[in-house]
């Protein structure tokens, strides 16, 4: 396995890109490849056995996405990876949508993120579901949100996850508590 590329040199890449030099976006992808394959690997394990979606395939569903994105003005190598996590999600969402999208039946999942989530054998409704509630978490807290997204789908650290918000690790962790706290009930209202 190849040794990740330095987080200055992805940066730098990732800024010259946002300046309009394509050549940069060749450079980074190489550099980067791994990194967002061991992302989709993370996403796809929790899928259905049988998935038509394979990890390879959802990194370039997410590299397509990826090139329309030179407007985004990127800050770093955390930033790259949140945005990534973000367009893997809604890639999974969308394909589960598209294909079998259950409104909120029985057999609610149960949500340990310290762990990952715990899903039932219909992984498909279990990640509507938990995007429903990151969804209706963010109505009322945004930042809190954006915490679970960062650190459960994109894989960042604490210190990452501030980084691109631009608040504390303390702060990070507290949302990350309560954002635990929150989703466990929420998922949990429909087997009561």
């Amino acid at each position: 396995m190849n040794k990740p590329a330095a987080s200055p040199e992805i940066t730098s890449l990732l800024l010259a890109w946002s300046a309009g030099d394509d050549h940069a976006f060749d450079e980074l992808v190489p550099l980067v490849y791994e990194e967002l394959k061991r992302m989709a690997g993370r996403y796809m394990r929790g899928e259905r056995e049988g998935h038509t979606l394979q990890a390879s395939a959802l990194v370039n569903e997410a590299y397509l996405k990826l090139i329309d994105s030179r407007r985004v003005h990127w800050q770093n190598r955390a930033h790259f990876f949140a945005v990534s996590a973000f367009l893997m999600r809604r890639i999974l969402l969308d394909f589960a949508r598209r294909n079998r999208y259950q409104k909120r039946g029985g057999g609610a999942c149960t949500v340990t993120l310290d762990e990952g989530v715990v899903f039932s054998k219909d992984r498909t409704k279990d990640l509507v579901a938990l995007d429903d509630a990151l969804n209706a978490l963010a109505v009322d807290h945004m930042r809190v949100s954006k915490v679970v997204e960062l650190r459960y789908f994109g894989g960042l650290t604490a210190e990452e996850t501030a980084e691109v918000l631009k608040v504390s690790s303390d702060t990070v962790l507290r949302d990350w508590r309560f954002a635990k706290s929150w989703l466990h009930r929420e998922l949990n209202k429909e087997k009561d």
